[in-house]
């Protein structure tokens, strides 16, 4: 077995004991790419390498591979690309307001290092080093709204646990106000948002609090029934960035000059995006959200390089604000 198909036939074990109910084909089409042929036949062989992988029938009728971690010890081992990648990650979420969650990651990092043996964790710590120095190591830049962490860590918990919390919140305009709300969870944007429903109103739609208005988070002791037709995921699908008013909801359509069609065809501007390539070269980007401000901002780095045909709202907000820049984004 060559070297390559070695680590690839190592990384598939390490995928397959990290899965306490095993993997499947697709999870193997996903991680190594191929078809479902080539998937079977690198299983068979992870069956032919150890012994003790077992299988399984689960109840939507698939195949599912499992293997016990003590299999892989000695095999398994850190890189310090893959320490580098940890605390990448940890930045950028502690760079984005989200401290806790940095936290939380570093705090799985200590763990996996605390079990690795001690010679081969000094060998790996002063690669790590020269890694991060060797690659500029820096935070993100950019303007970016202040998130206090103790706030931070109550709404983290009361969405874990499903808890009503009491906020005080400042709004743009007026007095600061107290509610209690049930937490459904965080949209991350140019501003974070807390994804809510009222306890005085909890049939009504979900609404948002963004973080760094809030000025106190107080745990309480009643729970919640968290609305289990509620997608979170669904949700955010409506909005453009991260704010949304059910009153903008609707189709848009953006026109990018020939100039900048090939810029604008790496952007994902949503998900759910249509993209249509003019005669002219133009290309013509359609999707249903809501959010005209976010729009406006983004649609501001492209000067006169793009038209909003839809909607008109939107169109009316940036015909003002359209001048030529020396450079796309």
């Amino acid at each position: 077995m060559s070297f390559a198909k070695a680590a690839e036939m190592i990384e598939l074990a390490t995928l397959c004991a990290s899965r306490r109910g095993g993997i499947t084909l697709d999870d193997v089409t996903a991680r190594f790419g191929g078809s479902h042929r080539t998937a079977q036949r690198m299983l068979h062989r992870l069956e032919e390498v150890f012994p003790d992988t077992l299988t399984r029938i689960d109840p939507e009728g698939r195949k599912r591979w499992v293997l016990a971690t003590a299999a892989l010890r000695d095999l398994m081992t850190l890189t310090p690309d893959e320490l580098a990648a940890l605390d990448l990650a940890a930045e950028a979420l502690t760079q984005g307001g989200q401290g806790v969650e940095a936290a939380a990651l570093t705090r799985l990092k200590d763990k996996i290092m605390a079990l690795v043996p001690r010679d081969r964790a000094r060998r790996l710590e002063t690669d790590h080093e020269a890694l991060l120095e060797a690659q500029g190591f820096v935070a993100r830049p950019g303007p970016r709204p202040k998130a206090a962490p103790a706030i931070a860590g109550t709404l983290s918990e009361a969405i874990k646990a499903c808890r009503i919390v009491e906020i005080v919140y400042r709004p743009r305009r007026g007095p600061p106000t107290v509610s209690r709300v049930m937490p459904y969870g965080l949209l991350a944007g140019i501003r974070r948002y807390l994804v809510v429903r009222s306890v005085n109103r909890p049939h009504d739609a979900p609404s948002l609090r963004a973080i760094d208005r809030i000025i106190e988070a107080r745990l309480t002791e009643e729970g919640f029934a968290r609305d289990e037709s509620f997608d979170l995921a669904a949700f955010a699908r409506r909005a453009f960035g991260a704010f949304q008013s059910p009153q903008e909801y609707g189709e848009v359509v953006w026109r990018f000059t020939p100039e900048a069609a090939d810029t604008a065809r790496d952007f994902v501007f949503h998900p759910d995006q249509v993209l249509t390539d003019e005669p002219d070269g133009a290309l013509t980007v359609r999707f249903a959200a809501a959010g005209h401000l976010e729009m406006a901002w983004h649609l501001y780095m492209w000067g006169d390089r793009v038209e909003v045909l839809a909607p008109d709202a939107l169109r009316e907000m940036v015909a003002a604000h359209r001048p030529h820049w020396p450079a796309m984004p």
